[in-house]
């Protein structure tokens, strides 16, 4: 069974400085119907003009990974973390007992464009912790490249749940498979571009879940010349939950 959750579907937050879309409730945006799937909480697909941001401000009991696709974002927090997440870093931020940060756009002449999707940890209370690293692109290029794992395997961040994050960037024609264990579901986000999840086409900002289906086979396609990060192929988060 797949249910698709279209782009234009998505709950927004806009402002002078910021639009936002939300894949699930969050903030303003409520809608019981789309509440999250399985631990995964928060898919939200932000752009941000040059100089502005998220002042300070405070989470607990969450797992947060953020992914710049666009641009550079500044982050500063209270473990006294800091620095600029750029295309290809994966941060892994983890709120548990309470962490407050902030996040600005590093260019004062170039708009961010980035995605920060929240996991429900396994267990509440945790100590709040912060990582942060690079992945070349070969790591996910027309394949399934493991972004993150709660055992951190094959050098991904660790999160405190039972999840594997995966991204690919896939040329168009090209294709990554993943297998799904017994009772497990997943959720396909496509970021950038277009792609076919299981034969059934998706555009920037489409999501879908997949459950009962035993695999995920992901493919690149052409997209749309309309698309105005103008890339070509697909580029997909793929989320396998327990």
């Amino acid at each position: 069974m797949m249910t698709m959750r279209a782009a234009a579907e998505r709950g927004l937050t806009r402002r002078d400085w910021l639009d936002s879309r939300h894949t699930f409730s969050f903030g303003e945006y409520q809608d019981p119907a789309h509440m999250g799937f399985r631990s995964l909480r928060v898919i939200n697909d932000d752009r941000v003009k040059p100089g502005a941001g998220f002042a300070a401000h405070s989470h607990r009991d969450m797992e947060i990974l953020t992914l710049v696709l666009d641009g550079g974002l500044e982050h500063r927090d209270s473990t006294g973390a800091s620095g600029a997440i750029r295309p290809g870093d994966v941060q892994r931020m983890s709120a548990g007992t309470g962490i407050t940060h902030s996040e600005f756009n590093a260019s004062r002449v170039q708009g961010v464009h980035f995605l920060q999707v929240w996991i429900l940890p396994a267990e509440r209370g945790l100590e709040p912790g912060y990582e942060q690293k690079p992945f070349a692109d070969a790591r996910w290029r027309n394949r399934l490249g493991l972004l993150a794992a709660p055992d951190g395997r094959d050098g991904s961040v660790t999160i405190h749940q039972d999840a594997l994050v995966f991204g690919a960037r896939l040329d168009p024609g090209r294709e990554a498979a993943h297998a799904l264990r017994p009772g497990r579901g997943a959720w396909a986000h496509v970021a950038r571009g277009a792609a076919l999840i299981n034969g059934r086409p998706l555009a920037a900002g489409d999501g879908i879940a997949i459950e009962t289906e035993g695999a995920v086979t992901l493919a690149g396609a052409a997209g749309d010349p309309g698309d105005p990060d103008g890339f070509a192929g697909g580029e997909v988060l793929l989320f396998d939950l327990a």
